[in-house]
């Protein structure tokens, strides 16, 4: 019977275990102590006093000795138990592998580095608008769409005539959403945007208002509120983003350097 530990099995091979180190013996094997605190550690279980420790052992005895019964058992499948501890112990190896190598690899200073020299990636373009949509769906007639021009012709009229761009908004604009905030978009990032709405709107300067154009989504007026600006995102916002960036590129250099060490011959090949 295999134990469960590499540390039992050492200590079989140069000699039997002092009466310190025993904890119990199951079946004529014993069970050592560092055993059970290793499962302690692995399970995350913090004793509370001495009255607990000895209920986690009874448990922890309990279920080795079920474990080693079951094991032996004519119906239990040895190779399917096997080959299922196998492979727990290889993802185990290379999780926690990684995990320790990785706590060291990615430092604070490397993180703000990276920031530094990729100032662009963190840098955007902004700007506050606000809009009156007339929506243009698929399967309109000609007609139909000359009918919406018409109608964001005449709202861009009362708007040069002095109409307030709440007002209309509230009477014409087709996003309900935003035509009740008097047709505010709030903030836009370059590029996040319909290609066309976003190359007229960062044309734009504040307070100017467009005449009505065509986008995917149908004719827009367009009110520009607070002109473009350059935003930074600042480096708390983004040092997550860039510590899991720097430690993925930094897990498969290793892993690649492992994998150079390795030499495998199928003999079925």
């Amino acid at each position: 019977m295999k134990k469960l530990t590499l540390l039992i099995m050492i200590m079989a091979l140069t000699g039997c275990l002092s009466s310190e180190d025993k904890l119990a013996t199951i079946n004529g094997e014993e069970v050592t102590k560092q055993e059970f605190e290793a499962y302690l550690d692995f399970k995350r279980i913090k004793v509370r006093d001495d009255n607990h420790r000895n209920a986690l052992i009874d448990q922890f005895l309990e279920r080795e000795a079920l474990s080693q019964i079951i094991s032996n058992e004519k119906s239990f499948d040895q190779a399917k138990a096997q080959a299922e501890l196998d492979e727990f112990r290889r993802q185990m190896n290379i999780s926690r592998y990684f995990e320790d190598y990785l706590k060291s690899a990615v430092t604070d200073q490397q993180i703000k580095n990276y920031y530094v020299t990729n100032e662009k990636k963190y840098t955007q373009q902004k700007v506050h608008v606000a809009h009156v949509l007339f929506r243009l769906k698929k399967g309109m007639s000609e007609q139909e769409r000359k009918a919406k021009l018409t109608q964001a012709n005449e709202a861009y009229s009362k708007l040069k005539a002095g109409a307030s761009f709440k007002k209309i908004a509230n009477d014409y604009s087709e996003d309900r959403i935003s035509a009740k905030k008097a047709g505010d978009l709030g903030w836009l990032k370059k590029g996040a945007i319909d290609p066309k709405f976003s190359q007229k709107v960062f044309s734009m300067k504040k307070d100017e208002l467009s005449e009505p154009f065509e986008t995917s989504f149908g004719f827009h007026i367009v009110k520009v509120i607070d002109e473009p600006k350059t935003v930074k995102k600042p480096f708390e916002a983004v040092k997550g983003d860039i510590r899991y960036q720097l430690r993925q590129h930094s897990k498969q250099a290793r892993l690649e350097a492992l994998k150079g060490k390795i030499k495998i011959k199928r003999e079925d090949a």
